[in-house]
């Protein structure tokens, strides 16, 4: 029987086959139509090179972040490879996840995507849908909700970071080429960050 945290990974990998289209849809408006083809072809390369019987979830991020930054083309294999590394370090070792231990996933993951991309909140990327969602989910934990609790705020916030990304021009990678016209399109890398935090949350509550 495969362990949890390959389960969760294979999960997110259902999840990004069955939006592939629509992430590529979405990045034929603004960006080089390869999102949803990338994305999906480095998540089914990390199904297939990961162990399902990995029970370190360190572990497995890390071997999940090696893999996308290998096979994912573009800016987005760089940027998801750099989060999930980065999730691995602060997991290490570890076989269950807390509460506590999801926020500093979020907080090196969205640390790591800066770095690595040279970005900020506000710049038509995946920042604007993960960042809301990781300050929401710090204040919910500190009033004392679970983790799925905590998510279910995070993803409302996630949601609204997309519809935001559809009012501001971007100012980052190929989409930064259009100007204004990139304004009324939303990010496909904040739709695909946010397809995976509803898949992990989905995951956790089954």
């Amino acid at each position: 029987m495969p362990s949890r945290v390959y389960e969760c990974i294979a999960k997110i990998n259902d999840t990004i086959q069955a939006n592939k289209d629509f992430l590529t849809d979405l990045d034929r408006e603004i960006g080089d139509a390869d999102h949803g083809v990338n994305m999906a072809r480095g998540f089914h390369a990390v199904t297939e090179k990961l162990s399902q019987d990995e029970t370190d979830i360190g572990a497995a991020l890390k071997k999940t972040g090696m893999t996308l930054l290998s096979t994912v083309g573009g800016a987005s294999g760089p940027l998801y490879g750099t989060a999930y590394m980065e999730a691995g370090k602060v997991m290490a070792g570890k076989t269950e996840l807390t509460a506590e231990d999801f926020g500093q996933i979020l907080d090196v993951a969205i640390a790591g995507i800066q770095k690595r991309g040279k970005a900020e909140r506000g710049e038509k990327t995946m920042l604007d849908a993960l960042i809301p969602a990781c300050e929401t989910y710090h204040a919910k934990v500190a009033e004392g909700a679970d983790l799925v609790t905590a998510l279910d705020a995070a993803i409302e916030e996630a949601h609204k970071g997309i519809e935001f990304t559809k009012t501001i021009r971007a100012t980052k990678g190929r989409a930064s080429y259009l100007g204004d016209r990139s304004i009324g399109h939303q990010d496909p890398g904040a739709t695909s960050a946010t397809l995976t935090l509803e898949t992990v949350r989905d995951f956790l509550k089954a």
